[in-house]
Formats: structure tokens, C-alpha cells, sequence
């Protein structure tokens, strides 16, 4: 599957995780805002840089991302949530109502896009939704943004955490290195088995639970922050564009 044959099967009401989908383009995480806050949210991404890896901005009311030209950020992502004063108010795989002409929409980089390079390096992956928690790590706030930082667990084989940790080093503009590994309790995880978001996957005998930065953060801000309004992708949910993995390589 393509990515832009991905993205005409979610605007045809397809919804279901995008992890593995049009294998070797980049995911996004979507998150847009009054153009009233859009200057938060990016100066948050700028002293956040990795939960929040910008790759593109939209100019106001646009749904449009040279990303993929062709694709509309209303229709194009299998899922969306729609948030007004920091409460997730519906969930939903098209998001053309609630749009309005203010809003700027903010992309951002996600984890998906180097599990290719983590399977060429001979690190097994599993599940279909990676589980994501919300972390006893707080963002640098801006005046009005604030929140906790949120990250993704991929269980790893010992003798492969540092390869891990180097591949995923080589692309900051998705996460890059881990966060942490080892005891999740440094992070105020407590329960692996019940993640805030997403899918929980066994961490089996010989196996080390490695957390990225995740592009999810934004959400728990909007959460803490309330802004009046949001519209951002659910969780595991990605806008697939038509940029490559390889591009965000260094």
C-alpha cells in the first residue's frame, strides 16, 4: 500500500492504527490550534524538541501540507479527536465539520517512522499499536502550555538496547535516542500493562522496556492547559505522508 492509497482508505471511513502501514514513509502526528495559540504550541515544540519534532506548519484555515500535497489533514488521518476547553469532546474519522478557518496545523514527527530502521538493524517489533504513558517528567512549559512528557515503550532484546539507541539516534527529527530504559517507575510508570494510550505488549525474560519521546505529548498539554479548542489526531492514529523515512536520516 501507498501512502497515498493509505490515506484514500482512511478519507473512505478506514480506521485502524497506521504502525506498519505504507511501509518506508513518515508518519506525523497532527495537532491544530487557533492561530491565537499556534505560537504556543510552536514555541512549546521549540523548548520540547523531543516529544515535539515540528515537520510542518500549515498557514491558517489550510488543510494542506507540502508534505503531501495532495492529501487534506480533514479526511485523511483514520481517526481524530476534537477538544474544547482541554476535554476530549468526540472522536471521530473525519474531521471536515469541525474545522474552522483560524485554526493552523501544527505536524509533527512520530516514532512509526523509524521502526523500519530498528527492523533493518535486526531489532524485532510486535503489536499493532505501540502502548504510550504519561510520565512523572514535566515539558518546559511556554506562558499559556504546559504538561506532562509522554512516551512510547518497544520491548527490546538486552543485547540490542545500544543498536537501538543508535539507530534511532540518527533521526532527532522523529524522537531520536530514547528517553529512558530499564525500570519504568523512574518515570513514574508504575503498571506496563496498562498504558494510557494504545496497545500493551508483553516485555518478555530477557527483554528491556525502551521509551521514546512521544508525539502524544501535545495532547496531555491540551489536557493540562485547556485551550478553548483542538482538533488532533487519536492516539496511534498518524497522518502517512509522502516524505520518506530515509529523508529524516542523518
Amino acid at each position: 500500500m501507498t501512502a497515498e492509497q493509505a490515506r484514500a482508505r482512511f478519507r473512505d471511513g478506514l480506521v485502524t492504527p497506521t504502525a506498519g502501514m505504507a511501509a518506508g514513509h513518515t508518519q506525523a502526528n497532527l495537532i491544530a490550534v487557533p492561530a491565537d495559540w499556534a505560537y504556543e504550541v510552536l514555541l512549546f515544540a521549540q523548548r520540547n524538541p523531543k516529544p515535539c519534532p515540528v515537520l510542518d506548519v500549515s498557514d491558517p484555515g489550510s488543510p494542506r501540507t507540502v508534505l503531501a500535497p495532495d492529501a487534506d489533514l480533514r479526511t485523511d488521518l483514520p481517526a481524530y479527536r476534537i477538544w474544547v476547553d482541554g476535554a476530549l469532546a468526540e472522536e471521530c474519522p473525519d474531521a471536515t465539520e469541525f474545522w474552522r478557518d483560524d485554526l493552523v496545523a501544527v505536524l509533527i514527527g512520530c516514532s512509526f517512522t523509524f521502526e523500519s530502521a530498528l527492523r533493518d538493524a535486526g531489532i524485532p517489533l510486535r503489536g499493532t499499536n505501540v502502548p504510550m504513558y504519561v510520565t512523572n517528567r514535566q515539558c518546559r512549559p511556554t506562558t499559556r502550555l504546559r504538561g506532562p512528557l509522554v512516551v512510547s515503550m518497544r520491548p527490546v532484546p538486552a543485547e540490542l538496547v545500544a543498536t537501538a539507541i543508535e539507530v534511532t539516534r540518527l533521526m532527532p527529527a522523529v524522537h531520536g535516542s530514547p528517553v529512558h530504559s530499564g525500570d519504568p517507575s523512574e518515570l513514574g510508570i508504575s503498571d506496563l500493562q496498562n498504558p494510557d494510550f494504545g496497545v500493551p505488549v508483553e516485555v518478555r525474560p530477557g527483554e528491556v522496556p525502551v521509551f521514546w519521546a512521544c508525539g502524544v505529548t501535545p495532547q496531555a498539554a491540551v489536557m493540562a492547559s485547556k485551550p478553548p479548542f483542538a482538533i488532533t489526531h487519536a492516539p496511534g492514529h498518524m497522518f502517512i505522508t509522502d516524505a520518506l523515512d530515509a529523508d529524516y536520516r542523518i
